[in-house]
């Protein structure tokens, strides 16, 4: 697999804390970094598609998400 680098600065404290994650974990901190990444991206287009489709589930009167799980429930 093809990978590539990315450089990033941190400050002191987010440099502190993802050292503690990675040494918990016992994994390295660019495994901590790319899960982290990965999430937070995966958040992201969970946020999009939930804005995208809002209007349309408004329009079906699924206006909470205890509507929806009313209904799959």
């Amino acid at each position: 697999m093809k990978t590539n680098t990315l450089t990033i600065r941190l400050d002191e404290e987010l440099d502190q804390l993802l050292t503690k994650a990675a040494r918990q974990a016992g994994k390295n901190r660019s495994e901590i970094a790319r899960e982290a990444l990965r999430r937070q991206l995966r958040v992201s287009q969970f946020e999009a598609l939930r804005r995208k489709i809002m209007p349309f589930a408004e329009a079906r009167g699924y206006l909470t998400d205890e509507d929806v799980f009313r209904e799959v429930s």
